[in-house]
């Protein structure tokens, strides 16, 4: 067993120290125990629960399905639909045929002399981050949670070999989205905190508090490459969280999307209205599989 420091454990889950080393001695933290004054805690330890809170019914199939691998249910389509178009507005050449067959039977099928590695692995990486957040949609989203699905997204990846691009955390180097200018590599911890300490000071969550997160989160930029898709597995874990329907941007709706980040504090319709359009998709789906909403 790894255990982790009182430290490490706020850290990661965005509480403080204090708090931390409170849950252990009042026994909240399970497996975790002292050494003369030092607390050491299970890696895989969990923040206690302050009350038991009821998850959505598709949150509750989601996680279902997920254990007992069921085909053809809602976990099934949400895995294939979310992370081939996901991949597709990034430049993925996998069709989503391809995405399918890679996720029902674990390997490739037919391939073309134009198969690119880094998109299968990317395929099988995004399926990892779905299933990432389905275990933790009740948590609290804090940066160690950002860094992971970067790190479960581009892990044996070629960047992953590359000195400069550091898998799992913040980007190295000052980049650029559709020519815009973003966050230097320096101030990205303190930007972020600081959009996570705003998220998590609302009371209750609304589409357009998701929204605005997105659209911050993806003019800070925070990673080398990959933050498109961070980014709307982001916004997935937060609509579940807040018990509200998720939503997939597909190929169709690819220029209105970045439209709408484009214009979002002018023209907050844009990106509300596309998104609210692929939300209506989902609940068609919501619908066939008779979940409630």
């Amino acid at each position: 067993m790894e255990y982790v420091s009182v430290k490490e454990f706020a850290r990661k889950y965005g509480i403080s120290e204090r708090t931390a080393r409170n849950y252990c001695a009042i026994g909240k933290i399970e497996g975790a125990f002292q050494t003369g004054k030092t607390w050491n805690i299970p890696v895989d330890a969990v923040l206690p629960r302050k009350g038991k809170k009821k998850l959505s019914p598709l949150l509750s199939r989601l996680r279902e399905e997920k254990e007992t691998r069921l085909k053809g249910g809602i976990y099934h389509r949400t895995q294939i639909d979310l992370t081939y178009n996901s991949n597709h507005i990034e430049g993925s050449r996998l069709t989503k045929e391809q995405t399918r067959y890679i996720f029902e039977t674990n390997t490739l099928g037919i391939t073309t002399e134009y198969t690119h590695i880094d998109d299968i692995l990317e395929t099988v990486n995004h399926f990892r981050c779905i299933d990432y957040i389905i275990n933790h949609a009740t948590d609290k989203i804090t940066e160690y949670h950002i860094k992971q699905l970067h790190h479960i997204l581009k892990t044996n990846t070629s960047d992953s070999q590359k000195s400069w691009f550091a898998v799992g955390d913040y980007k190295k180097l000052p980049n650029e989205v559709g020519g815009a200018e973003t966050v230097l590599p320096k101030d990205v911890h303190k930007h972020i905190k600081s959009l996570l300490l705003e998220y998590q000071s609302i009371d209750v969550v609304d589409f357009d508090d998701i929204l605005n997160f997105h659209v911050q989160f993806e003019r800070i930029h925070p990673f080398q490459d990959g933050n498109g898709r961070v980014g709307r597995l982001l916004m997935f874990w937060q609509c579940l969280q807040s018990g509200i329907v998720p939503f997939i941007i597909n190929e169709e709706l690819r220029f209105f999307y970045y439209r709408g980040i484009q214009n979002w504090g002018k023209i907050n319709g844009f990106l509300r209205d596309t998104c609210l359009t692929a939300q209506d998709s989902y609940k068609v789906l919501l619908d066939y599989f008779r979940i409630k909403y």
